[in-house]
């Protein structure tokens, strides 16, 4: 027995791997609608098209019938059946210009459904439980979501309602055609040497066998679309977030005079699309000799086949057109995956990224199963406690000086770490963004607790909208909005308090820091921590802090996470981060999450 070559091995392997990964993902996506709300409406759509692609096939057949009427009225010179048939035809154009119709509407109402419904469920599963906090830090496939929830799944939805429009039209047309056909066979009669014969179907074989050898040179000339047009997706995505970082920062850039390296790194971007580009236009090009040449043999080749019973006598002019129409249509049809295996490939590929995306989410929950998890339970006492607290990340075990930690409402502690010792990681712990590590934390209630990250989120609306985050701004009154902007040397922004804007690229760095601060004011929390956003404070802003904690804020608490010691006078108690010798790491996302965001197993696209 000769061994398969590695080569073959591994295609067969990789073909194995995309088909199981393809059902996995179609499975995820579709389990989305299962409690969507715009499944209703997609069934009923869904059955609309099945009902009026139905009437048009019916139509069609029907036109292809008058065919045979309409052109021997011509060859007979039979004026009043040749203006009869003109009244025929009226008829069926109409109807079908109907059916036309209302196949687009339907067909562009279903495509927004479906996008309606396929957006809906991938934010959902984005904002789910930390989902969208733990994917930016999972790899390749949390690089750029808004790529794959706007651009992808709009270009999926598209994708497969046009694809699963024309499949439909194709099969229903090849059912009725292949009949009409296989009745007008019975008229080619072959002669060879005296001897005369007919082959039964004979016009279907030769149909089935043009598409069949067409799909199938097509498909081996395009099977490399798939993984091309994933890698394109995924370049096209890191050259358009180079391109809006580089115009967020071209202020940074033009002070430091750095617009040459930041033009060569958006070069190396687009060259790294370029080349991907380069293989799509190989493949492509070799597809289109064969598409193309087996659309312009079709030209002829159907009046070809039905010539032998015309030129027999066995068939009139009209009955030959017929002929060459119903072997048209089971051409069209049966070419259907010759005309669209470009577009199939595009829709495996996207379908891969958005499938991928979504199967990720979900399996974000089970990241980090097989590590321990640190206990968060409610304080019996009302305050804070930390009992024998590590923190795992895939770098380490970060840890407290002390064992036994517990902090009262009043005090002001600092935790100190050196660079990279994790300290985002303990402040993600106490927010309970990140659950891996050991030990306990005990928390006051959750209603009078504040997180305030080392970068403010400052969402898009009105300033008020932005100040009272996450409540609404009716909680509050305008008074204590401007007292709030006052407190921290923002009284120049009071009348903007209604102005929608993008808040955090109109303010600089400190103001946005600042702005944050403000928030204290009118939350009024009882336990606070902050990641090193003190830091970031002007010496003025900065001072406004530690005053409203020893005034306004005297019985709440204050956890600030930094690794400057320069305030430490404020403080009243002051513990310090470590990483722990020989503690555990983290595990990163499993490799099954990279091949689904890569498309598929398959070797790396050029």
């Amino acid at each position: 027995m000769v061994e398969q070559p590695e080569a073959a091995r591994q295609d067969a392997t990789d073909a194995k791997a995309s088909r199981e990964n393809l059902v996995a993902l179609l499975k995820s996506l579709l389990g989305g609608f299962r409690h969507s709300p715009a499944l209703a409406k997609l069934l009923w759509l869904g059955f609309a098209l099945v009902v009026v692609v139905g009437a048009t096939t019916a139509a069609q057949v029907r036109l292809n019938e008058w065919t045979k009427a309409f052109y021997d009225s011509l060859a007979d010179k039979d004026l009043a059946a040749f203006i009869s048939q003109l009244q025929v035809f009226a008829a069926i154009a109409g109807v079908l210009l109907v059916l036309n119709v209302a196949q687009m509407r339907l067909n562009l109402t279903a495509k927004m459904k479906l996008r309606e419904g396929l957006t809906r469920d991938l934010v959902g599963e984005w904002f789910t439980s930390k989902r969208a906090f733990l994917i930016a830090g999972a790899g390749r496939i949390g690089v750029n979501p808004d790529q794959r929830i706007d651009e992808d799944a709009r270009r999926l939805t598209e994708l497969s309602t046009d694809l699963g429009v024309g499949l439909l039209q194709a099969m229903l047309l090849l059912v009725c055609f292949v009949g009409v056909l296989w009745v007008l066979s019975a008229g080619v009669v072959f002669t060879v040497q005296g001897h005369s014969f007919s082959i039964p179907g004979y016009m279907v074989w030769c149909a089935l066998l043009l598409a069949g050898s067409a799909s199938l040179a097509s498909w081996r000339a395009a099977r490399r679309l798939v993984p091309l047009n994933a890698e394109r997706y995924a370049r096209e995505s890191n050259l358009r977030f180079a391109l809006v970082h580089a115009n967020e920062h071209n202020e940074g850039i033009s002070v430091y005079r750095g617009e040459e390296g930041e033009r060569n790194r958006l070069n190396r971007e687009l060259q790294r699309l370029l080349l991907i580009l380069r293989g799509i236009v190989r493949v492509t090009t070799g597809l289109t000799w064969i598409t193309a040449g087996y659309g312009w043999f079709m030209l002829v080749a159907p009046v070809i086949v039905a010539a032998p019973a015309y030129f027999a006598g066995n068939l009139s002019f009209g009955g030959m057109l017929m002929a060459v129409g119903a072997f048209d249509q089971v051409q069209q049809s049966l070419r259907w995956f010759v005309d669209n295996v470009g577009n199939i490939a595009d829709w495996r590929a996207t379908l891969f990224r958005v499938g991928a995306f979504r199967l990720a989410l979900q399996e974000m929950d089970q990241l980090g199963r097989n590590a321990s998890r640190i206990e968060r339970v409610a304080s019996a006492d009302g305050n804070l406690h930390f009992d024998d607290l590590g923190v795992i990340s895939p770098s380490g075990c970060a840890v407290l000086d002390e064992k036994r930690v517990k902090i009262e409402p009043g005090e002001h502690v600092l935790i100190l770490g050196a660079p990279g010792v994790g300290k985002t990681s303990l402040f993600r712990a106490l927010a309970g963004l990140w659950p891996w590590g050991r030990g306990r934390v005990g928390l006051p209630e959750a209603d009078g607790i504040l997180f305030m990250p080392k970068r403010p989120y400052l969402p898009e609306g009105s300033l008020r909208e932005v100040l009272a985050y996450p409540e609404s701004p009716k909680k509050f009154q305008t008074g204590a909005f401007v007292a709030a902007l006052s407190r921290f040397g923002l009284a120049h922004l009071a009348p903007a308090l209604d102005h929608v804007a993008r808040w955090d690229r109109d303010l600089t760095g400190p103001e946005q820091q600042a702005l944050a601060f403000a928030r204290l004011l009118l939350h009024q929390p009882r336990w606070v921590f902050v990641d090193e956003a003190i830091d970031a404070l002007t010496p003025q802003a900065r001072q406004a802090v530690f005053d409203i904690f020893r005034h306004e804020l005297a019985a709440a608490a204050l956890v600030c996470i930094s690794g400057s010691q320069a305030e430490e006078t404020f403080f009243t108690r002051i513990l310090r981060l470590s990483r722990e010798p020989q503690g555990e790491c983290l595990v990163v996302p499993s490799a099954r999450i990279s091949e689904l965001a890569d498309g598929s197993p398959s070797r790396p696209a050029p």
